[in-house]
């Protein structure tokens, strides 16, 4: 959201423009809602960032990609939003075992775990709301029990770490923190497949950072880390399912239209970080900034925020990466789509269409997508949405 690091049990975890920041607005219930749906086949998640008391959206996902509400929906998540876009990648995630799911409090610097019930409703666990060890938390990854949280908001910036208890209850990793200049404003942090690694995106600063996760769960920097960006504001990044030893992060800020690019980098044993073949890979989109690899590892999608796209392409057995083309957003979401998900089994990616308040859907066919008709699907007025993850 494979979803065995941040995103992934069935997670698969939903800018940097104007539009992606706009408070949504009610838009018409989606087609989606059909009183005839199929049994859900899974869930979606939604962190709606909602300013004051932050909620979580939940939909029933159908075997045709199509969404429905969830009973219940919106969940209380416990802390609070900042009723705005985060301009990060996944604030939201869920635990490896499907149990519970964590959210970014950006609004009151806490980090929330609620519980998730078989029939997909949400309960924050008791004690569950706790101090995300800085200042605006706008990014969460998890492997095993270890989870890491970006901080992004100058005074409190920095990388810190938790151990998820049994019980849902988040207790800080002594010693785990790692601070980052103001101005850094971190965009993403993840786990490898593995969990032997660790990378965060410096969107501020144009900066990668990389480490190895000690058997504490304390991180040591790679040599030469931070790493110089590709582009301007690499942003959302993704390590490869089927080789952990690779990472693709888009560059999100290059000036002028249509100059998105997309880096691929080797991760080495010690987290140095050294380019793949002819990096970074045009986009020909203006920024790209979400990120989203097939399980299989055959296929990258970005979402490119400024131009209401979805960059497609194939990857390499050495990572080099292949443009295919670029899939417009429905005319209802367009320019300000944010992140996106695919489903556990490959064949629906959900987009996060943050200026509209809503999820939208498209069928993937390997490199190809096709939005589905019943999308967008629409959330609760107020929503400002900030993370999607999908089971």
């Amino acid at each position: 959201m494979r979803f065995l690091t941040r995103r992934r049990l069935g997670p698969a975890v939903l800018g940097i423009v104007a539009a992606a920041t706009a408070v949504a607005a009610a838009v018409p219930a989606s087609a989606s809602a059909s009183t005839q749906a199929s049994p859900a086949a899974g869930h979606v998640y939604v962190n709606d960032n909602t300013a004051g008391t932050n909620t979580i959206g939940a939909f029933d996902r159908h075997a045709d990609g199509t969404l429905t509400p969830g009973a219940g929906s919106p969940f209380a998540a416990g802390g609070a939003g900042t009723g705005a876009g985060l301009a990060s990648q996944g604030a939201l995630q869920i635990s490896p075992d499907g149990r519970f799911l964590i959210a970014a409090d950006a609004g009151s610097n806490q980090i929330s775990v609620l519980r998730i019930h078989g029939d997909g409703s949400l309960k924050l666990v008791q004690d569950g709301v706790v101090s995300s060890g800085g200042v605006l938390p706008v990014s969460v990854t998890i492997h095993g029990d270890l989870v890491y949280v970006a901080n992004s908001g100058n005074g409190g910036s920095n990388y810190t770490g938790f151990r998820l208890g049994p019980n849902g209850r988040l207790e800080p990793v002594a010693g785990s923190a790692v601070a980052l200049p103001d101005g850094s404003q971190p965009g993403d942090v993840l786990f490898n497949g593995d969990g032997t690694k660790l990378a965060g995106t410096r969107v501020g600063t144009s900066q990668i950072d990389s480490f190895t996760v000690g058997s504490g769960g304390r991180l040591t920097a790679a040599p030469g880390s931070p790493f110089p960006a590709q582009g301007l504001g690499p942003f959302g990044s993704e390590f490869r399912p089927t080789n952990p030893g690779q990472l693709f992060v888009s560059n999100a800020h290059n000036t002028g239209a249509g100059s998105g690019t997309v880096s691929a980098f080797s991760d080495a044993a010690d987290g140095t970080l050294s380019s793949i073949g002819s990096s970074p890979f045009a986009d020909l989109q203006t920024a790209p900034c979400w990120v989203e690899i097939s399980q299989d590892g055959q296929f990258l999608f970005t979402v490119n925020t400024g131009s209401g796209t979805i960059s497609r392409y194939s990857i390499a057995p050495d990572g080099a990466l292949t443009l295919l083309g670029s899939t417009p957003v429905g005319v209802s979401g367009g320019v300000g789509a944010v992140d996106a998900r695919l489903s556990p089994d490959g064949r629906t990616l959900f987009v996060d269409e943050s200026r509209i308040g809503a999820v939208g859907a498209f069928a993937v066919n390997g490199g190809n997508l096709t939005e589905l008709a019943s999308s967008p699907a629409s959330l609760p007025a107020g929503a400002t949405p900030a993370g999607v993850v999908v089971t």
